[in-house]
């Protein structure tokens, strides 16, 4: 049945052919196809997609037939926020446009005041005539209008937050665009962000009393009731390897840790090394594996049976092309660089020392990435915190300026004020790059309206036409005072020369 794209309700299914528009986001339910989504993230490669993926509005089904089940419809699909954040960020109001509305109120006082003035010097002092002494006050109010002050900032955020959505940078608010000028240090969380977030099994080690088949079978059958990025990656590992999941009874999740449950009798402990001396399990027996996996920057899941280290399974997340590049480039900006993770310390700094990052802080429970955060911001910093998951959530609070990774979860994206749509670490720089160069317009425009009222208004009153000869007709001060603001304008308008920058 055909309907209009107004008249899907989440739940519905949706069946997209080849070239069809996808009209809402959505959920692939059956077959398998490539998405282009360069008008929301701006990849320009399709993206394949197969059962479960998340499909956007407004992309573009390229080969294969699909069916998707409508999760959001109307104003709460990713266009329609996306659309929704520009025009509050381009409608909202800077600090210092705070500032300049209170000095154009200022200046609408003064412009009257330095009109009368004009008239009583004129008429009362000088001697001249009512029409002359008139033509001056009137010249001096025309030219005094604080229209360039209130244009000073707006252009200059208006054109910012433009820019910033043409590269997939979403700002929410414009305080947030001036502020990422300020950031003098930044928190990257790892798994997803500086990683791609995608975990591979790359060994998995035996004891010997267990066979390496069983570790597998043991933690993928686990593992399969959590959606944790190493689950997922455990699980597809034995699917690799054609390993059938148990059935598991006595399920729990150990938040930061790992989980347990019991397979076929035996009671199953997979997590970190941590965890496993918590409950008091001998890990000497793998100390030589543990060692060498950590060395070459791998996570770790250890597998406990019924209470004895039985196995390691290694894991490695391939670190983002852009994201050693996005290090160097932060550090020439004069910003501290530190990662924060919950994996073992080892690991941690052997992926912070690849990517020459400052600080690495390791082992940190989600619940705690905030208090890492307040802490570098007790040592006077203004810091910004970039994440992608639920658990980074009360870190992006925490921070001056939060920012989500765009394929991160709903609610990092909604906590955080710049979400970067395409993924890429590398739109960290290009954020603040665009930040100084709006807060350095805003600095321009504020300079030129105010030291052009401070020089035109004695020239439109007439101090200098006795000794020079100078006068302004009102005419002519309305249209110097238009070109004032046409200055103001185009200058907020030159911010598109930074476009090369942020493509770097």
């Amino acid at each position: 049945m055909l309907i209009a794209s107004a008249e899907v309700v989440v739940g519905d299914i949706v069946i997209l052919k080849p070239g069809d528009k996808v009209p809402v986001d959505g959920e692939v339910t059956e077959g398998e196809t490539s998405i282009d989504e360069a008008l929301v993230t701006g990849e320009s490669l399709p993206v394949s997609k197969k059962i479960g993926d998340k499909v956007i509005g407004g992309s573009i089904n390229q080969s294969g037939s699909v069916q998707s089940r409508a999760t959001k419809v109307g104003a709460d699909t990713v266009l329609a926020s996306i659309i929704k954040m520009v025009e509050t960020a381009q409608n909202s109001k800077a600090p210092g446009q705070r500032i300049a509305d209170k000095a154009a109120a200022y200046l609408v006082v003064l412009a009257v005041a330095s009109g009368i003035l004009a008239f009583f010097g004129w008429y009362f002092i000088a001697g001249a005539t009512f029409v002359v002494a008139l033509t001056f006050a009137i010249a001096t109010v025309v030219i005094a209008c604080p229209d360039a002050l209130g244009l000073a900032t707006p252009t200059a955020v208006a054109v910012g937050t433009g820019l910033g959505a043409k590269h997939n940078i979403l700002i929410k608010d414009a305080a947030t665009l001036e502020g990422a000028s300020k950031i003098n240090a930044i928190v990257l969380d790892k798994t997803g962000t500086l990683t791609e977030g995608k975990p591979k099994v790359t060994d998995v080690i035996a004891t010997g009393n267990v066979s390496e088949e069983d570790i597998v079978r043991y933690a993928a059958s686990v593992e399969a009731k959590s959606n944790h990025p190493l689950s997922v990656a455990i699980v597809a590992e034995a699917k690799k390897r054609n390993i059938r999941n148990s059935d598991v009874q006595s399920f729990a999740s150990l938040s930061g840790l790992g989980l347990e449950g019991t397979v076929d009798g035996k009671k199953i402990l997979i997590g970190t090394e941590r965890l496993l001396r918590d409950r008091g399990i001998d890990t000497e027996k793998v100390r030589d594996a543990i060692e060498k996996l950590l060395a070459g920057g791998k996570t770790l899941s250890v597998v406990a049976v019924d209470g004895i280290a039985a196995g390691i399974i290694g894991i490695y997340d391939e670190v983002r092309e852009t994201s050693k590049k996005t290090i160097a480039e932060l550090k020439k900006l004069g910003i501290e660089t530190v990662m924060i993770t919950g994996d073992n310390k080892k690991t941690a700094k052997a992926v912070g020392a690849l990517l020459g990052i400052d600080r690495v802080f390791a082992e940190v429970m989600p619940e705690d990435k905030a208090s890492y955060v307040k802490k570098l911001q007790d040592e006077g910093k203004f810091v910004a915190m970039v994440g992608d998951g639920v658990n980074d959530a009360p870190a992006l609070a925490q921070s001056d300026i939060g920012i989500a990774i765009g394929a991160g979860t709903d609610v990092a994206i909604e906590t955080a004020s710049i979400v970067l749509m395409k993924s890429d670490p590398y739109d960290i720089v290009a954020a603040i790059r665009l930040s100084k160069a709006t807060v350095q317009k805003m600095k321009q425009n504020l300079f030129w309206a105010a030291i052009y009222n401070v020089l035109a208004i004695p020239v439109a009153a007439g101090v200098f036409y006795n000794s020079l000869g100078w006068s302004l007709r009102p005419e002519i001060a309305a249209l110097l005072m238009s070109a004032s603001s046409i200055i103001v304008a185009t200058n907020a308008v030159m911010l598109k020369r930074v476009e090369p920058k942020l493509k770097v």
